[in-house]
């Protein structure tokens, strides 16, 4: 199997994490360790937990899917017979510490979850690792065998840069495609590709041997939007895209792949 291989028909992908090394997280109550398992982990971005009451705020009228993102979770793992859930950031959606709709969602997730659960922190996950007994990785995101993992709304450290695949989300990659009569539909879609040194080296001011394969999540939440990767004058959110990867691919859910995704 490789490395990162993504789920058909999800937006998920099942990572070998090697003799995964506790001492490059810490757990949520502090405590660290040295010991190593080989692992299989099921790996989602942007989960977004809660986003219904933040629709709701902005007018929209949109019923809780909070269930069915769950059943949909805990399928996965069942169905790929991993060892560990990883969550690539943005596990919840509202910036501070989860309260209310928001809380409970997590709560129930974890209660469900029958398998240890990391999360590599992102921007919306102020207070989750005070709150729950989860796994939590620096801001800079952790390097587990020979994955490397961040979220993506800053700059990985040159420890999860080097590791043979490295995978990020934050960015919510969508396309969108057009018939031939002119209709068009926005669907999720990976974006992967190698790993560009140069950009990644400015900012450390250090020689970083980036020479893997990153692979860019679709979101899990279906709510939550996306960058358009390849309609004109959209800006990527993260800050080494596209510089670091310039020649990504693009690639549906379903496996499909659409090239280079400046070209399609």
């Amino acid at each position: 199997m490789a490395l990162v291989e993504p789920v058909p028909g999800a937006p998920a992908a099942v990572a070998d994490v090697g003799e995964r090394a506790a001492d490059s997280v810490e757990a949520a109550d502090g405590r660290t360790g040295s010991d190593a398992s080989r692992e299989r982990a099921l790996v989602v971005a942007d989960y977004h937990a809660g986003i219904e009451r933040s629709l709701r705020r902005e007018g929209l009228e949109v019923r809780s899917r909070s269930t069915q993102r769950r059943e949909r979770l805990l399928r996965l793992v069942e169905e790929n017979r991993v060892e560990r859930v990883i969550f690539l950031g943005d596990l919840g959606h509202d910036i501070a510490t989860p309260v209310g709709a928001e809380h409970e969602e997590l709560d129930a997730l974890f209660d469900a979850l029958t398998v240890p659960v990391t999360l590599v922190v992102g921007n919306h996950d102020g207070g989750i690792g005070d709150e729950f007994d989860v796994e939590v990785t620096p801001p800079e995101g952790a390097r587990f065998g020979d994955v490397g993992f961040a979220h993506g709304h800053t700059w990985p450290s040159p420890e999860v840069l080097e590791a043979e695949a490295v995978c990020v989300g934050h960015e919510h990659p969508s396309v969108r495609l057009e018939d031939d009569v002119g209709g068009t539909r926005v669907e999720r879609a990976w974006l992967r590709g190698p790993l560009v040194a140069a950009p990644f080296e400015e900012y450390h001011g250090h020689t970083i041997d980036a020479h893997g394969d990153l692979s860019v999540f679709p979101a899990f939440n279906d709510l939550s939007g996306g960058t358009w990767v390849n309609v004109e004058g959209q800006e990527f959110l993260a800050p080494f895209l596209p510089d670091g990867c310039p020649n990504a691919q693009l690639y549906l859910l379903d496996g499909t792949r659409l090239g280079q995704y400046d070209h399609v």
